[in-house]
C-alpha cells in the first residue's frame, strides 16, 4: 500500500526546513534536532524535524543554480 506521508531526507540528502524556507542538506541530527547546511558551504542551522521535508523539483533546481551562478560571478 502506498503512503501519502512524506519521509523526512537522510543525512547527505537535500532538504527544505520550511519554516525558514531554506534548502540545504542534511548533516546530522542532534538534540532532537536537525542540522541544515546550505548548499554551497556555510554554517549549518538547527530546524524543527517537523519542519524538515524534501525540496520540489524546482526548489532543488533553483537552488542549485543560483550556487552554480554565484560560483560563476566569483570566478569559480
Amino acid at each position: 500500500m502506498a503512503s501519502n506521508q512524506q519521509t523526512r531526507p537522510d543525512i547527505g540528502e537535500l532538504a527544505k526546513d520550511t519554516a525558514k524556507n531554506r534548502i540545504g542538506v542534511v548533516m546530522g541530527e542532534v538534540g532532537g534536532r536537525v542540522q541544515i547546511r546550505p548548499i554551497g558551504g556555510g554554517t549549518e542551522w538547527d530546524a524543527m524535524p517537523d519542519n524538515v521535508k524534501p525540496p520540489s523539483a524546482r526548489e532543488e533546481l533553483s537552488a542549485r543554480l543560483a550556487i552554480r551562478n554565484g560560483n560563476s560571478r566569483d570566478g569559480l
